[in-house]
């Protein structure tokens, strides 16, 4: 029996060099798995307009000896998922809520140890500078990724301009917003299994287009790392039938310091001219607290006006 996800990775892996109709069965299997294991060859061929030969050869031409041998790995990948409920109800079902709590959080420090373990210093370096270097970045992560990208996203945005967050449901949205990627540009794609075929697609659209691709995933066995130049890797296993996003999240956290570190007296500028705007325009009313030079800013032009009274 294969793994849970090595069907999904199998196809992932093949798709650059499938014909246009082998595609069209890849992409919707990847996206909806869970419902082509329930499908014959023809329902599979008649929901996507194609022909049950052409499903039959798509079966064998990723490496199964036919369409049956090709449905059961399929089963077997639902199997892994629903058979993560049936490990948690064995784990947790007669634990008090407290050692669940333990439980949960040592596992995802051991992700922690092991993402540190593992990731390479010189690709995160790279990642640093190519962003540092790039006249626009484009980030993007959908599904349970999504968080992950708007994340990144809105600490980019405060150190520096040109980030665009890629928000789609359509691959054809997707390169709408793209469209005009170049080779001085940054994308960051983040996928964490089931891996995401819009992702993947962009990311091939950026490579195809020379821009510098990013890589933020779990192995380097993933479709991700096809068309990046820079992968970095954060350990993310399901606990349950929830991911945990903490590795990716640090991994994430890690990215964001170092900017700031690199260039600190931009950041300084753009938070200080965003703390004056906010306060200029009453954007929280002062309910926030916020911290330049380790020192909470409640009102941050008065106290400049203050400052420069003494002068």
């Amino acid at each position: 029996m294969e793994k849970q996800y090595d069907i999904l990775s199998r196809i992932s892996g093949r798709y650059d060099k499938m014909s246009k109709s082998h595609k069209a069965i890849a992409s919707y299997i990847l996206e909806h798995y869970d419902q082509a294991v329930f499908m014959t060859a023809a329902r599979l061929g008649e929901t996507l307009g194609i022909s049950e030969s052409t499903v039959v050869r798509f079966a064998s031409g990723i490496g199964y000896g036919g369409y049956p041998e090709f449905q059961k790995a399929l089963e077997d990948c639902v199997k892994g998922k629903l058979s993560s409920i049936q490990k948690m109800d064995a784990k947790y079902g007669r634990s008090t809520q407290s050692e669940v709590l333990a439980s949960v959080i040592t596992a995802d420090i051991e992700k922690l140890q092991h993402t540190i373990d593992n990731l390479d210093p010189a690709a995160f370096e790279s990642a640093v500078e190519t962003i540092l270097e790039a006249e626009t970045i484009y980030v993007m992560g959908l599904r349970s990724n999504e968080p992950l990208a708007e994340f990144l996203h809105f600490y980019l945005n405060m150190i520096r301009g040109g980030v665009v967050l890629l928000k789609t449901t359509s691959v054809s949205e997707t390169f709408e917003q793209m469209i005009r990627i170049h080779e001085k540009d940054c994308f960051i794609g983040i996928s964490f299994p089931r891996y995401s075929m819009r992702t993947l697609k962009a990311m091939e659209f950026a490579n195809d287009r020379n821009a510098k691709v990013i890589a933020i995933t779990d192995s380097t066995h993933s479709p991700m790392s096809l068309y990046s130049s820079c992968n970095l890797l954060a350990r993310s296993d399901m606990v349950s039938i929830v991911d945990s996003l903490v590795a990716p999240l640090s991994v994430i956290n890690a990215l964001v310091v170092a900017l700031c570190l690199k260039c600190p007296q931009d950041v300084r500028r753009n938070l200080e001219m965003l703390e004056e705007t906010w306060n200029n325009y009453q954007v929280y009313l002062n309910d926030e607290i916020n911290f330049i030079d380790d020192e909470p800013i409640l009102n941050y032009s008065l106290r400049r006006e203050q400052d420069e009274g003494k002068k």
